[in-house]
């Protein structure tokens, strides 16, 4: 009786770290099991220096969505963003995305000021009004040899 009471202890303790490995496998891995259902959307980008797939779309700092890729126009060389928003998360065809630093030297993200029109972004459209991010470096270099 003691044997299998000894057994069942370490049977219950292997299942229960599985499960915890699991869960934080899951976790470290940002997998989304079960998410949020999402649009998609795209931008349109003069420069997304810094900028990587898996970066958080905020509104009023707010997390709303995530970048899920990043390419480039041929035919006009501009970066396309496809960035993936949560269903109930309306956008007005007014939006502005633009390319923002966390922090000082942080992780950079999109964030999305909303619009005053009443017209909504379709999923599969395009927010038309984008600023690109700053290159930190081009605006130290341009302030330090301007100043000669």
């Amino acid at each position: 009786m003691k044997r299998f009471n000894f057994e069942a202890a370490v049977g219950i303790f292997l299942v229960a770290g599985f499960l915890c490995f699991s869960w934080l496998s899951i976790k470290l891995g940002d997998a989304d099991l079960f998410g949020k259902p999402t649009n998609t959307v795209v931008a349109r980008f003069g420069s997304v220096s810094g900028l990587k797939p898996g970066a958080t779309v905020e509104i009023a700092g707010v997390q709303v969505g995530k970048v899920t890729a990043i390419q480039l126009r041929k035919e006009d060389y501009e970066a396309e963003v496809h960035l993936e928003i949560d269903n109930d998360v309306e956008l007005q065809d007014d939006c502005i995305a633009s390319i923002r630093t966390a922090g000082i030297i942080g992780d950079r993200y999109i964030k999305i000021s909303p619009g005053g029109s009443d017209e909504i972004i379709e999923p599969g459209g395009e927010i038309l009004e984008t600023e690109s991010a700053i290159n930190m470096e081009e605006l130290i270099s341009k302030y330090i040899f301007e100043r000669e």
